[in-house]
């Protein structure tokens, strides 16, 4: 019996691509006037949330209902990352709160590391699904938690820097930094998996 072929015409792929789209729409609103702006940083925070929530959505919705395509596949880790990096890369050019060359370095190390795994994933999707470690999966929330955290602009209505608004400010900084460790530590998890399939493959065909 043949698989039953899902039309990539689906909810989770509408999602995906809505995702996708609102990217450029965030990175306006999170840069109108310089970061300055609390009613565009609210929208862009808003958007930010928005595409976090969807993620989560469109993958349940696909895995409960059977609608996995290649398309979602392919574009399901392209719309996360893009969205994420955008809100890296957005930061730093604000730098509201954390100096700019920190934030700089911080998005570099963290986007080599996102887009490294992702194309792995996808090059070896063919051959074998890579499972999300429990360590990708904490990275994944913190770095969520972090990034909503800073596009949010708590820092900006402080009128002393401990008011606790900046203190929210604060704990996103203590999230991201666990995200960034998260990211190194899984990141090299992921490439001690990918060694090893290709090891155990080319043994099997080897043998």
């Amino acid at each position: 019996m043949s698989e039953r072929q899902v039309s990539n015409w689906n909810v989770p792929n509408a999602l995906t691509t809505l995702r996708i789209v609102m990217v450029p729409i965030f990175a306006w609103a999170m840069l109108h006037d310089g970061g300055g702006d609390t009613t565009w940083r609210w929208i862009a925070f808003a958007l930010f949330a928005g595409a976090m929530i969807t993620d989560k959505i469109d993958g349940d919705l696909a895995r409960k209902h059977g609608l996995v395509t290649d398309f979602g596949k392919i574009a399901d880790p392209i719309a996360d990352k893009a969205i994420t990096g955008m809100a890296f890369i957005a930061l730093a050019i604000v730098a509201d709160f954390l100096p700019a060359w920190l934030w700089w370095t911080i998005a570099v190390v963290v986007l080599t590391r996102e887009w490294s795994v992702t194309f792995a994933r996808l090059s070896i999707a063919k051959d074998v699904v890579m499972p999300a470690k429990q360590s990708g999966k904490v990275k994944t929330t913190l770095q969520a938690l972090a990034l909503g955290g800073f596009v949010a602009p708590f820092g900006l209505y402080a009128d002393t820097s401990w008011s606790w608004l900046v203190v929210l400010w604060w704990a996103s900084a203590i999230a991201l930094a666990g995200a960034v460790v998260l990211t190194l530590t899984s990141g090299l998890e992921f490439a001690r998996d990918v060694v090893q399939h290709r090891r155990s493959r080319s043994s099997a065909v080897g043998g």
